[in-house]
């Protein structure tokens, strides 16, 4: 067999090395090659290399990368491209295979990399952390130009076997460094007593051993501190407790804590929630809860049962007499206003009183025995009648809008008593009750405004700040002042409110006045201002039910005076609406026109708007109760400018604003802004008036007439004749009521001349000469001339007295015509 063999590569050899008759070409070559792939007679895969000048196989080029792999632990596939003669391509396919054909391989980043190159870097790592104590996995991956995933995920199976070294927090440390290490966070953390943030500790931990390494040091993080600090702590070595993962609190100091909160809570019966926080307890109810499950939870502080069956006590002493107490002043300083409110909820004693209706609640820590109450409102009611009969400025007036609104919020003050319920916690009562400044803040906000709201005929009575508290008062202490308040009876004023309602300050005031115990209070207002507000309803009540009884009394007497006032204004206004029309005569004459205007305003409109103001302010004044003076003489009513304006700001509301605006135009120089101002505030007050017909205008015109006429048969005066002459003759040629002054009688007569015949006119003219001559005469006189004066007026008065007849003849012979 041997031989055969032997025979047959002797044959083998031979036909190599015999040269062949026949040479073939790269191309012949090519084109068989794929003729016998054609064939099917090369059944297997050909690659071709990057020269072009030879086939390799998959298997081939696999069997090459793997050779290359083991001999040099990490190859990129560029450089086994490189090294194979291959395309990268086929490369990188190729990989593929070999990686997944052999579990001791990795394709990562475009390189194959064996484990057994990363043992021996492990192995490198691992002598260089021996000399180091540390290493960032930072700087391991620069080296070897990897991510530090990477550099972790091959470093965490190998240590405690090829890396003699713990892996923490990015870094690389031997055992004898994590010692080290473990030592100082032990020494550490047993220094601790109070509670402390670990981060802090920790940041001072990197400084101690950044001096200690220097600047060859690697910075540690905060974590492995962390990661040491739990160790031992699950250890037992240092005994404790962790919250939130690093605020730490020793043991030594949470059984100092709850020592002091014993000692503390036996001896006084309760703890501030303050207190607490100061030892470093952040949630204090619930510690003080599980701790003292007996104890009950106010506001600010935590309190024993004791102290509420103290102040239950001390509250049904005060009630059982009649009397009044502050609880803040029986309970320690510590506890505030919403601590003494709750806790007073607590009580059997009050519980019980508001559930009867015997006790009040004000200012959050006052309680009332319903009697102490009902007898100061009682002198208060008293008093207030006693102010409102004799009409003193002593109460602060308020405007009727704000009447019955006052009596409603007031009856809400009490919605604290009346929701008050056993064992209730909730916290409408006490936002229901006003509630005053704090117990130990200053008086000066409360009585800032106490001297303007006493009556000038008493005694200001100031508070004052007292330090000593008194538990309970009794009814006894009550001292009702002398000084009564002395106010006279005052006429009806052009400037009085619609109503006088008593103020907070005003009742603020009276209340000390009657009970001085208040004044020891350190604020007073804290209890002064609560009372007030539950009383001031009441009083209000009070003063509407006196005011309700003098409404019914003045009902007729206010029927009456509309029904006068609506004659007087029917009268009245349609003689201003008459005189009005004649005014239209001289309308083309400006000089003229304002005297006639001013002189209707000054006279008749003056008049009517006069009577319309003092009717409607006895009316205002009559309608809220106001006691008023009859007068004697109601027909005739003259008020000054100042009078007029006082009046009319009275009113309330739109009324006042349209009293004033009539006002002012009567001041003016048109009458017909008079008249629309005047029919706007008639209308405003609910009164009709009267519009100037054809039909009434005749009839007025004829009454006019005939009066005229009978005065001027009748007059006797030869200067007053004139006017009335001259107001005859204008009805009887123009139809028209004229109202002029002495200054526009001349241009009056001017305007009858084509409307009188010559004699009749020469007659008029003369007389109206003869008139102005008179008064000239009349006024001039003075001094030494007047005995010459006086000749003269007298002889120029018979003249006037003998035309006289002949101007009377006139008027009779122009009404004739």
């Amino acid at each position: 067999m041997d031989d055969e063999l032997l025979e047959l590569q002797r044959q083998f050899e031979s036909a190599q090395q015999a040269k062949s008759s026949i040479r073939l070409s790269e191309r012949n070559v090519v084109e068989l090659v794929q003729k016998l792939h054609e064939l099917h007679i090369i059944d297997f895969d050909l690659l071709h290399t990057v020269s072009g000048k030879e086939y390799i196989t998959p298997e081939q080029l696999r069997h090459e990368m793997v050779l290359e792999i083991k001999k040099l632990g990490r190859v990129s596939l560029i450089d086994l491209a490189d090294t194979t003669g291959v395309d990268l391509y086929y490369v990188e396919s190729q990989a593929q295979h070999v990686v997944s054909d052999d579990p001791g391989l990795m394709l990562f980043q475009g390189e194959i990399i064996s484990q057994s190159y990363w043992d021996s870097m492990a192995e490198e790592i691992n002598d260089r952390l021996q000399e180091c104590s540390q290493i960032a996995l930072a700087e391991i991956a620069t080296q070897l130009n990897v991510g530090s995933e990477m550099i972790t995920s091959v470093l965490e199976p190998r240590l405690g076997t090829l890396v003699k070294g713990r892996l923490e927090g990015g870094q690389l440390y031997t055992p004898a460094y994590v010692a080290r290490v473990s030592a100082m966070v032990r020494g550490s953390a047993r220094g601790i007593t109070v509670p402390t943030n670990l981060s802090a500790l920790w940041s001072s931990l990197q400084q101690q051993l950044h001096e200690m390494d220097g600047a060859s040091g690697v910075a540690i993080d905060g974590s492995f501190f962390q990661s040491l600090f739990n160790g031992i702590v699950k250890e037992g070595e240092v005994l404790g407790s962790l919250r939130a993962g690093v605020h730490w609190t020793p043991n030594v100091f949470a059984i100092a804590q709850k020592e002091c909160v014993d000692s503390f809570f036996s001896q006084n019966s309760f703890i501030s929630y303050e207190n607490l926080h100061k030892l470093g307890i952040s949630q204090p109810v619930q510690f003080l809860q599980s701790r003292y499950p007996e104890g009950v939870p106010l506001v600010s502080v935590f309190v024993h049962p004791s102290m509420i069956e103290m102040l239950d006590a001390a509250t049904e002493d005060a009630l059982e007499r009649g009397s009044w107490i502050d609880s803040l002043s029986v309970l320690p300083a510590s506890f505030g206003p919403q601590d003494a409110f709750k806790i007073m909820s607590l009580c059997p004693s009050v519980q019980l009183a508001l559930k009867s209706n015997k006790a009040l609640i004000f200012g959050e820590s006052y309680v009332f025995s319903n009697g102490f109450v009902k007898v100061v409102y009682d002198r208060m009611e008293k008093e207030l009648e006693h102010v409102s009969v004799s009409g003193s400025s002593g109460i602060i007036l308020s405007d009727d809008s704000q009447f019955v609104n006052a009596a409603k919020v007031g009856h809400d003050s009490n919605r604290s008593i009346e929701s008050f319920d056993t064992g209730s916690e909730t916290g409408n009562s006490k936002q229901a009750v006003e509630k005053g400044p704090k117990k130990r803040k200053g008086k000066s906000a409360g009585n800032a405004g106490a001297p303007e709201s006493v009556s000038d005929n008493q005694e200001y009575v100031p508070t004052k700040s007292k330090k000593n508290q008194r538990k309970g008062k009794d009814t006894s202490s009550f001292q009702v002042s002398d000084s009564k308040t002395g106010a006279k009876k005052e006429s009806v004023r052009a400037k009085e409110d619609n109503l006088s309602i008593p103020s907070e300050e005003w009742i603020m005031q009276k209340i000390l006045m009657l009970v001085p115990d208040f004044e020891e209070q350190d604020d007073p207002e804290t209890i002064l201002r609560p009372l007030a507000n539950h009383l001031r309803p009441m009083l209000i009540n009070s003063l509407k039910a006196r005011r309700k009884a003098v409404f019914t009394e003045n009902a007729d007497r206010i029927k009456r005076l509309l029904d006068n006032l609506q004659r007087k204004l029917d009268e009245s206004f349609l003689n201003m609406q008459l005189y009005e029309r004649a005014l239209d005569l001289f309308e083309d004459d400006q000089a003229i026109s304002v005297i006639l205007h001013r002189h209707l305003l000054r006279t008749a409109a003056a008049s009517i708007l006069d009577t319309l103001l003092h009717n409607l302010d006895i009316h205002n004044k009559l309608k809220n109760g106001i006691e008023v003076e009859e007068a004697q003489n109601s027909e005739s009513v003259s008020l000054s400018p100042g009078e007029r304006t006082a009046i009319a700001k009275s009113f309330p509301g739109s009324l006042s604003n349209k009293a004033l605006a009539v006002v002012d135009a009567l001041e003016g120089k048109r009458v017909e802004t008079f008249m629309d101002a005047f029919r706007e505030i008639v209308e405003e007050s609910g009164l009709p008036l009267k519009k100037l017909d054809k039909k009434l205008e005749r009839t007025l015109l004829h009454s006019y007439r005939k009066d005229l006429t009978s005065q001027v048969s009748a007059e006797t005066d030869p200067v007053s004749l004139l006017a009335k002459v001259v107001s005859l003759l204008y009805i009887q040629v123009h139809h028209k009521a004229l109202q002029a002054p002495g200054r526009a009688i001349s241009v009056a007569v001017s305007r009858l001349k084509d409307k009188l015949d010559d004699s009749a006119y020469k007659i008029l003219t003369d007389y109206q000469t003869a008139t102005v001559t008179l008064l000239a005469l009349i006024s001039a006189a003075t001094g030494d001339e007047e005995d010459c004066s006086s000749d003269r007026i007298l002889t120029k008065r018979e003249l006037l007295e003998n035309q006289m007849p002949a101007l009377k003849g006139l008027v009779l012979s122009v009404s004739q015509s």
